[in-house]
């Protein structure tokens, strides 16, 4: 499965990795690209073991808003 999130707060590199790593240390994503400049969140996931719910939480727990 794959989705695109839109999230708000990401100002710099750091923001980028922080929400890299939350979204790919989750079990069952594959993997994610997070785009900076756009705010997009592109990632790769098994809906078996992880649904977008908890990936937005995942998120929002680093103190970024999803939108969406």
């Amino acid at each position: 499965m794959e989705m695109t999130l839109e999230v708000n707060g990401m100002t710099c590199e750091h923001c980028q990795k922080t929400v890299k790593d939350t979204v790919e240390n989750l079990e069952g994503v594959h993997g994610a690209e997070v785009h900076l400049d756009s705010g997009k969140v592109n990632v790769v996931y098994d809906e078996a073991y992880v649904g977008k719910n908890l990936i937005k939480e995942s998120i929002h727990a680093q103190g970024y808003e999803v939108v969406g």
